[in-house]
């Protein structure tokens, strides 16, 4: 059970939305949703409770119940089958994706004015490491972290270096990349503290999360037959999986409970570095990205560094080994 809220620790939380996950509707959801990528065993979830819950300060919409850790490895290697992953990636994944990614590295690596060579990045829950894959392209020292067995597997045969979650602290990356990730960690600030803690002095972490600026149009209706990727789907708040919703502003106060402060690459890098100019419809989206994500912060994209120390102040990114509590990655 969490009765605090997992992005700034405030136990002034309120309840939107509590159903048993065998209610019909919510149980009808999985058995469609799961069922397209391996299939859900309900009888597991027996008992439990889909229990939605506001924080009154940063505004982190998450559930209170989620599942522990033999479930969490049914989830991720059964209900949601590596196999048919794979092959849907391999599917799916065509040049603007890996376009995408080279984009974001050479971004970065300009930020800190550095050869690729001389740069030393991980990807935190890689997945089958295709990020990690193309920063190793590129030159950097890759690293990647992962739960399931195969995603390492595949990662390790393709020349990533793969570390645990106990070898971190020891580490000092320029840059930590976390694309989808934060939304399902069960504690996400004790865990952005900890990956900080790996960092340079001048390293940076990326937080990527879905972004649902209309969400609460999204919880009035509340209709789980929405289709994902539609303007009302309910799939930022997914049950099971998308335990954490942050609001941008729940990203800036987890980061600043942290250590940590926001930092944005210079919108020159981001338009130079821009790829894939091939049609109109990518040339308007690669134009308005940078307006849209750091002028107006409508989009959960932020990049963090740890904040500045005055004299005497103690920055919690940075705490002693016998501090830095084993987590779940």
């Amino acid at each position: 059970m969490r009765d605090q809220c997992p992005a700034c620790a405030s136990v002034a939380v309120t309840n939107l939305y509590r159903k048993p996950f065998d209610a019909p509707e919510i149980a009808n959801y999985l058995l469609s949703f799961y069922g397209r990528q391996g299939g859900v065993e309900l009888d597991y979830l027996h008992g439990a409770t889909y229990d939605l819950r506001e924080c009154g300060v940063c505004g982190c919409i998450f559930q209170r119940e989620i599942l522990n850790d033999f479930l969490m490895e049914r989830l991720y290697e059964s209900w949601i089958d590596p196999e048919q992953v794979f092959e849907q990636h391999n599917r799916e994944d065509d040049l603007r994706y890996f376009a995408y990614y080279a984009s974001e590295i050479m971004q970065i690596a300009a930020f800190f004015n550095a050869a690729p060579s001389a740069l030393k990045f991980m990807d935190f829950g890689m997945g089958w490491g295709k990020w990690a894959l193309m920063a190793k392209a590129f030159g950097c020292a890759s690293y990647g972290a992962e739960l399931s067995a195969e995603r390492i597997a595949y990662a390790k045969s393709n020349g990533i270096t793969v570390i645990q979650w106990e070898e971190m602290p020891n580490q000092d990356f320029d840059f930590i990349n976390t694309e989808q990730v934060f939304e399902h960690i069960p504690e996400p600030l004790q865990t952005l503290k900890y990956l900080a803690s790996s960092l340079k002095p001048s390293g940076l972490i990326k937080i990527s999360v879905p972004t649902a600026n209309n969400i609460e149009r999204r919880l009035r209706r509340m209709d789980w037959t929405t289709p994902k990727k539609t303007k009302l789907s309910l799939n930022p708040v997914a049950p099971l999986e998308h335990i954490n919703f942050y609001r941008r502003a729940s990203l800036v106060k987890m980061a600043e409970k942290a250590g940590l402060e926001e930092v944005h690459i210079p919108l020159r890098y981001q338009y130079q570095y821009a790829t894939n100019w091939g049609n109109p419809k990518q040339m308007i989206k690669n134009l308005l990205r940078p307006i849209y994500r750091n002028i107006l912060q409508r989009q959960n994209y932020v990049f963090l560094r740890r904040k500045p120390l005055t004299a005497g102040a103690r920055n919690p990114a940075r705490r002693s080994e016998t501090e830095l509590m084993p987590m779940h990655v």
